[in-house]
Parts: structure tokens; C-alpha cells; sequence
């Protein structure tokens, strides 16, 4: 097993662009690392630098011990799995898993031993004498899976091994990677564009935007302390909503107003958040998650100023909750997420989505009063867009 180190990684392709900016990243020994972010983050450029697929224009990087900027793939004690699994299709399962063995001149016996011993753990038993073209999307995951573990490596590199999945799948095979992960104890980074599955997987997941590494943390101080609006409106789904808004700060109290709507801020949110103090009468970005906005009416004792009257514009029904979009008369601010679809705020839509009880009483085109947990609210600096905390 080993560490991997990126100690202020660059990459700089030959036409100019810059597609990775001064990564620093420590995976420890036995570690599950997700690199996510949106498309043309620089993620996967990350992982094939690791990989030794991509060459490295600055910085250092570290497998264990070793310093590996000029040593070939080969060399690199790394297995990787890839999106399109990469088999070979006139070759048997058995003969898939066990080709970098037979590659390696291992003897007859211990490839037989290895390649037995992954299928058992990847319940392929019933399976090693069949081509690819006759299993199942799951089923040859297993085996580019199945491929990497008979390796033995120093670490796994996983390039978005399910996006080639059904959803349902999706969700079965990262729960078994996750499992087969700590199982197996073996140091990981693996790549998606999807935060869920980043946050369900990850020991710690790292954020990428642009090429800059933008937070790495627990999953959930991801959620809950979130460096700066991308990392706040990236994480979570649906996404974060985020408003221009201003700081009226009183004693240990006051409130934030956003567009016509005040909501009240008591000692407890600024105890949490002592620098919102200094934004006494300034600008700031107001961030309310979903599942922070409920239907008044499911919730007791909401004071007055922790409401807001709204209209909704749609309604979601999931079963075990319903999404319930409505109209803020407030302005939305920008995630800098590229591939979000942000809430407009034109005359036919909602600007504003809440995560409701199944049981509420919202009705499309009816007013309803909202309840907002303000003590999850987050606020971040309208320039800097960095969250507001200590």
C-alpha cells in the first residue's frame, strides 16, 4: 500500500492551456479519494497524471516513497479502471482478469489462485468462462474491476468507472466499490462529475474548478462548512439557493434581507458565525439549501420572521418528500457552476426550490407561507465569494 502526493502539480498543454494549477493533494495509505467537479474541472487530467498517462509540467509527484514524474505507467505500481472498462472481447473473464499476470510471467498457478480469489469477491464465479458481449453493464465492470485487484497494487485509479450505467446500477455498483474498497484496504482515487456519488463514496472528497483545487474535506463539512459559493451550490442536490442579499446587524441579533424579504438572524447565528458581525449593513451572498426551506404548516412555533410568502410555480412529487419550487421577488446569484441549470427568475418560473414534507399542503399557483432554518443559512462575502464564519 502507499501514499500518493501531488505537491504543486501543474499541467500546461502544448498550446497554451493551463488545465491544472498548483495541486496539492495527500491521499493517504488505504484512503478513498473522489476528485470531483464539472466537466473541463481537470479532474481526470489529475488522475491521468497520476497515472503517468499525462506528463507532469511542474510540481512533484510522490507514489509512497517515490518521486514519479518520469517513470513509465508500467512502473508506477498503480492499477486504473476505466469508463469503458477496456476489455478485451475475444478473451473468456478469466482470461480478462488475468491478463497483466500472464503479461508479468506469473506463474501458471498464482494467476489461477489470484484470478479465483477476485471472482469470488466480485461473484463472478459462474461467469469466468464467458466473453465480454455476454455480460450484463454491472457484470464487466466487475471485470476491469476484478483486472485492477489481481495486480495487487499500491493504489487504484478510477477514471468514472459507472457513468456507462443505468441509475439503478449506478447506485448498487457504488455501494460494492465503496465495500470491496475498504475490504480490500487499498489506497484509491477515483473521478466523477456526480456529487452524489462523490459524497455517498469518499473517505474525503476533493472539489475542482477550473484546474484549481478549490476544498477537500469529510463529505459532510463539505455540506456544512463549504469554503466559498461553487463548493456550497456544487454540493448538494438539488443545488443551493443563492441570492444577493444584505447584512443589518444589531447587538447579537438582526437580520439579512434579501430582495423584499427580511428574515431574522438571533444570537445563535452569529455565535456560529462571529465575522457576519463585520457585515453590518453590507452585501452578501445568502445561501439556503433545499431542505432549509419547509411548508410553515409542518412545522410548529415558526416566528414571523422566519417566514416568507411565496407563490408555487411546481411541484415535484417523489413519494418520501416533494420538491416544491416558488418565486423569491429576490435576485439569484450565480453558482459558477458550468453545467448547472440555474433557477431563472423570469415571469414563468421558479427562482427558488425547496426540499418539502410528502404531507405538505403546497399547491401549484397557491401563495404558502415557508418556513426557513435559518441556522443552516449560509453567507458568503459578495466579492470574495468566501463563506462568512469565524
Amino acid at each position: 500500500m502507499a501514499t500518493v502526493q501531488l505537491d504543486s502539480v501543474e499541467k500546461v498543454y502544448d498550446n497554451g492551456y493551463h488545465a491544472i494549477h498548483g495541486l496539492d493533494l495527500e491521499i493517504a495509505d488505504k484512503e478513498f479519494l473522489v476528485l470531483v467537479g464539472p466537466s473541463g474541472c481537470g479532474k481526470s487530467t489529475a488522475l491521468r497524471m497520476v497515472a503517468g498517462l499525462e506528463s507532469i509540467s511542474g510540481g512533484e509527484l510522490r507514489i509512497g516513497d517515490r518521486v514519479v514524474n518520469d517513470v513509465e505507467p508500467k512502473d508506477r505500481d498503480i492499477a486504473m479502471v476505466f469508463q469503458n472498462y477496456a476489455l478485451y472481447p475475444h478473451m473468456s473473464v478469466y482470461d480478462n482478469i488475468g491478463f497483466a499476470l500472464k503479461l508479468a510471467k506469473v506463474p501458471k498457478d498464482e494467476i489461477d489462485s489470484r484470478v479465483r480469489k477476485a471472482s469470488t469477491i466480485l461473484e463472478l464465479d459462474s461467469y469466468l468462462d464467458r466473453k465480454p458481449g455476454l455480460l450484463s453493464g454491472g457484470q464487466r465492470q466487475r471485470v476491469a474491476m476484478g483486472r485492477a485487484i489481481v495486480r495487487q497494487p499500491a493504489a487504484f485509479l478510477m477514471d468514472e468507472p459507472l457513468s456507462n450505467l443505468d441509475a439503478k446500477l449506478r447506485v448498487q455498483m457504488r455501494a460494492e466499490i465503496a465495500a470491496l474498497q475498504r475490504e480490500l484496504a487499498v489506497t484509491t482515487v477515483y473521478v466523477t462529475h456526480d456529487q452524489v456519488e462523490a459524497m455517498t463514496m469518499g473517505d474525503r472528497v476533493a472539489v475542482l474548478k477550473d484546474g484549481y483545487l478549490q476544498q477537500v474535506d469529510t463529505p459532510q463539512n463539505l455540506y456544512d462548512r463549504p469554503d466559498n459559493v461553487f463548493v456550497g451550490a456544487f454540493i448538494g442536490s438539488p443545488s443551493m439557493n443563492l441570492y444577493e442579499g444584505a447584512a443589518n446587524i444589531s447587538g447579537d441579533g438582526g437580520s439579512v434581507t434579501i430582495g423584499a424579504h427580511t428574515i431574522g438572524l438571533d444570537a445563535n447565528v452569529l455565535a456560529a458565525r462571529p465575522a457576519l458581525k463585520a457585515y453590518d449593513g453590507k452585501p452578501v451572498i445568502v445561501g439556503i439549501r433545499p431542505e432549509d426551506f419547509e411548508d410553515a404548516a409542518m412545522v410548529d412555533g415558526v416566528p414571523d420572521d422566519r417566514r416568507l410568502t411565496s407563490k408555487v410555480t411546481l411541484i415535484e412529487a417523489l413519494g418520501s418528500e416533494i420538491m416544491v419550487h416558488f418565486r423569491l421577488d429576490a435576485k439569484t446569484v450565480d453558482s459558477g457552476d458550468p453545467d448547472a441549470v440555474e433557477e431563472s427568475t423570469s415571469d414563468t418560473a421558479a427562482n427558488a426550490v425547496g426540499r418539502f414534507h410528502p404531507r405538505s399542503r403546497a399547491r401549484m399557483g397557491e401563495s404558502i407561507d415557508i418556513a426557513v432554518a435559518i441556522e443552516n443559512v449560509h453567507f458568503f462575502d459578495a466579492t470574495t465569494r468566501k463563506a462568512i464564519w469565524a
